[in-house]
């Protein structure tokens, strides 16, 4: 078998998505999320330019070499956008494998090693009683663990909470939009909010919360160790992830468990959080940590060190990834959770998915591959729109952390 053409589809159902789709001599073609948020088209630049044309007559069952080809063959490796590439390709070969083999992926990866896969849930609120309020109803809803993000007082604007009581969607059309921020205020109400939270709906639900990297080393430190009694799930990111040796000052003073990697792209944006024992879960998802290729090795070796696997999962990512997502989960021991942020009707118009979401959990189903499909006439309905990321300031003016 071998590869005959490849070509990138752009759309926006809602929300920008790119897809990757392999053509092989055989009829059979694979999927995979090439999805940037905010840099789209730096992805599809890449794809198009350079790694395609490399794809064609090769086996597409050589997915290790084919990786190792377009990273290691590549002198300014690593970086989100070329890893997004290499996650696509890596992606769609494994899908063109499984159909090939007329098997699932989760089978093609270790079998299953559960029968569902937990998810968490986002619930925000303009405030900590409508975010009080917006916990109970995700509850009803089945979920078992919400992530919980709430209005500060004082800060016009905070992370994660939408303007408009909407899902919460951060990239805008146009230039990008500016924020402004106060960390104390924000460090003097997050321990009341998960206070309330505790006080209202006990002990048994699982409780995560997204500092999306605002605090210095000490600061996180302070917070980790506030919320211990509250017995969080996970503290997300809580300084920013290129000065790896923050997360010794957070360890040394909480048990507060650290999860962290949203934005890494490699297993050594990782070692030495794992070697160190540093972290308790991994951020990095399928569509920017390498596919399924290189992500079966992070996994591996966190779980040496005790380390799950907890990936990004928002719907700034397509039905491609979370699909194979939920395979990769299904088939790693070291799974810890998922993170479920249900897509806009409109994406289901686009693309045909196989998985399911019943009582706080996703399940998939035994289609060959990862099992999903796109309509390409539909995604032509839905042209690319230029969306940006928020960029954020300092109330005094400061460039900060997004």
């Amino acid at each position: 078998m071998k590869i005959t053409n490849a070509k990138v589809i752009v759309c926006s159902p809602g929300r920008n998505f790119v897809t990757l789709k392999i053509f092989t001599d055989q009829g059979i073609f694979g999927l995979g999320d090439a999805t940037l948020n905010g840099m789209e088209k730096s992805v599809v630049a890449y794809l198009e330019n350079y790694c395609i044309p490399a794809l064609i007559g090769r086996d597409p069952g050589n997915t290790e070499d084919i990786w190792n080809y377009f990273y290691r063959g590549v002198y300014w490796r690593r970086g989100a956008v070329s890893m997004t590439a290499v996650s696509a390709i890596d992606m769609a070969l494994w899908d063109i494998k499984g159909k090939v083999l007329n098997t699932p992926l989760y089978n093609l990866i270790g079998g299953k090693s559960r029968k569902k896969v937990l998810v968490y849930c986002h619930a925000n609120g303009k405030d900590l009683d409508d975010t009080i309020e917006k916990i109970g109803k995700e509850i009803e809803t089945g979920f078992k663990a919400v992530r919980v993000q709430s209005g500060v007082p004082g800060i016009s604007h905070t992370y994660g909470v939408a303007r408009d009581n909407k899902f919460y969607e951060p990239a805008h059309k146009g230039l990008a939009q500016e924020e402004y921020w106060d960390t104390s205020k924000y460090l003097n109400f997050v321990p009341t909010l998960f206070s309330r939270v505790r006080e209202n709906y006990g002990d048994d639900i699982h409780l995560l919360h997204d500092v999306h990297h605002r605090c210095t080393p000490n600061e996180a430190a302070r917070l980790a160790k506030e919320l211990e009694p509250y017995h969080l799930f996970w503290l997300e990111d809580p300084v920013s992830g290129e000065l790896q040796e923050g997360l010794r000052l957070i360890r040394q003073h909480s048990t507060t468990p650290i999860a962290i990697g949203e934005v890494f792209n490699s297993i050594y944006d990782y070692s030495t959080l794992f070697t160190e024992q540093l972290i308790d879960y991994i951020r990095m998802p399928l569509v920017h940590g390498g596919g399924i290729t290189h992500m079966l090795k992070v996994a591996a070796m966190g779980s040496v060190y005790h380390i799950n696997t907890g990936f990004h999962g928002a719907t700034d990512l397509s039905p491609v990834n979370l699909a194979a997502s939920i395979h990769f989960n299904l088939a790693v021991n070291n799974f810890g959770i998922q993170e479920y942020m249900p897509h806009q009707s409109i994406v289901n118009e686009v693309f045909k998915t196989n998985y399911s979401f019943n009582d706080g959990y996703l399940t998939i189903d035994d289609s060959p591959g990862i099992g999903v499909d796109i309509d390409e006439k539909k995604a032509g309905l839905y042209p690319y729109s230029v969306a940006r990321l928020p960029v954020n300031r300092k109330t005094d003016g400061t460039l900060f952390n997004w």
